[in-house]
């Protein structure tokens, strides 16, 4: 007996020393820079959970809150999230030991020793209960495993619904770009049917020939095809809108023109906070941790398990006077001797999943900080490209005043206002343009800060 304990003792000694460690891979490793490539311009604030209220628009607002109540997207994310709480609450059951009852009846008849028939009726109620006893943690890896992968899910849900909510805002900046550069096809289209009536009373008076006409004629046509452009660009955009909150393609109202609506401020931060604060780096950096875990679990398969058990009843039958009780304990250790290199093969999975989890954070990391520098870098360029739009907006329309008068004094041809009307309308849908731009690429900036999304406190 001493001698087959010994034995066993030996092989789970062999069994626990043959697990390979293989150590994360040291090019995974991220460091934060000490700060942005791009200053911060001054001033700025703090990001607010909440931040798409600062446009001070109730319909922007009003849409973002119904796409993070209805948008399809989102609700795959809190099913998955229930998901792997269930999951998480059945490897947690490995740690409890299982309990169950049953009974048996049997029916027999048999030859007595004198040759006449028994009949005999038969029961046997039971019950059993078995353990296994985590002494060397792998059932505990499994469930820290299956708590940190909850926890990725969770992290997941935020993730999309913070970019449900940056979709949703950017979507109805957009549309509210396109509202403004239809109002500019409008009023150019108007401009351009003023100008033809005057070519076309001009060359009915003799005044200028039938090539002025229709050069005013062809101009007016190329404007007006702008509108059903535009008009089918906004249909577009409403019904994506209509989608990210969950409804059927339909009419987007609004009240509000897009000048109207209030700049958000630069958000605040520094590269190294902002490991903390966007959910997708907290999604991979949990996803890490669980492969970890699922690492550990898998080295300690090598190691013997041990399992404890019971069972208790008793035996009813007719052809005993009284019942008899019936018991029974016992306790098992398997330890793996040979298993034609599962084991090996199993941990050597679980490390390379480990690794391409490392290597998945590192690229998130590291792309979190590239959109944050690229938002803040389009914030600084695209501002002092709209200065100098603006200005030559300002410098077009004021030659177009002057090629007006001139046309209309005899002094020039049409062919110099005609230049002038396209230039302008060009340079105001470009100003409309980088508007649009800026307000989007700061709702790219508050997404890539995290959106005011911060990690649980603990984890």
């Amino acid at each position: 007996m001493r001698t087959a304990f010994a034995l066993a003792s030996t092989a789970m000694l062999v069994a626990g020393c043959a697990a390979p460690n293989l150590p994360r891979p040291s090019a995974s490793s991220v460091s934060a820079p000490p700060g942005w490539r791009t200053e911060l311009p001054a001033p700025n604030a703090a990001v607010n959970a909440g931040w798409w209220q600062g446009f001070g628009d109730p319909i922007l607002t009003g849409l973002v809150e119904r796409a993070l109540a209805h948008n399809p997207d989102v609700a795959i994310a809190a099913a998955r999230v229930q998901e792997a709480r269930a999951n998480e609450r059945l490897a947690r059951a490995q740690l409890f030991p299982t309990l169950d009852v049953g009974a048996g009846v049997t029916r027999s008849r048999s030859i007595g020793p004198l040759g006449a028939a028994t009949e005999t009726t038969a029961g046997q109620p039971l019950f059993q209960a078995a353990y296994e006893v985590d002494l060397f943690g792998r059932i505990g890896n499994q469930v820290e495993a299956a708590r940190l992968t909850a926890a990725a899910s969770e992290a997941a849900r935020d993730a999309a619904a913070l970019a449900v909510a940056s979709a949703t805002a950017s979507g109805y900046v957009t549309l509210l770009g396109l509202d403004a550069r239809r109002a500019i096809v409008r009023a150019t289209i108007a401009s351009r049917g003023e100008a033809l009536r005057l070519a076309r009373s001009r060359a009915e008076a003799g005044y200028t020939s039938d090539l002025e006409l229709r050069q005013a004629q062809a101009e007016f046509e190329a404007t007006a095809q702008l509108l059903p452009q535009v008009d089918l660009a906004i249909g577009r955009q409403e019904n994506a809108l209509s989608l990210l909150v969950g409804e059927s393609p339909r009419a987007i109202a609004r009240e509000d023109s897009l000048d109207r609506l209030r700049p958000l401020p630069v958000p605040e931060g520094l590269p190294s906070e902002l490991l903390r604060r966007r959910p997708d780096l907290a999604q991979t950096e949990r996803i890490l941790a669980a492969s970890d875990r699922s690492l550990a679990a898998a080295r300690a398969q090598y190691l013997p398990s041990i399992r404890l058990t019971g069972t208790a009843g008793l035996t009813l039958s007719t052809a005993l006077r009284d019942p008899l009780s019936i018991w029974s304990l016992g306790a098992s250790i398997l330890a793996p001797l040979f298993e034609g290199g599962r084991l090996c093969a199993n941990v050597e999975g679980a490390a390379a999943r480990r690794d391409q989890a490392a290597f998945a954070y590192q690229r998130a990391a590291l792309t979190a900080f590239r959109e944050v520098d690229d938002a803040l870098l389009g914030l600084d360029r695209l501002a002092a490209q709209r200065v100098r739009q603006e200005a030559q907006r300002s410098a077009l329309a004021e030659a177009l005043r002057h090629a007006t008068n001139r046309y209309r004094a005899g002094y020039t041809t049409y062919l110099e206002q005609l230049d002038a009307q396209r230039a302008l309308l060009s340079a105001e849908l470009s100003v409309v343009q980088l508007r649009v731009d800026e307000l989007n690429t700061l709702i790219t900036l508050y997404q890539a800060m995290g959106g005011g999304w911060s990690v649980n406190p603990g984890e």
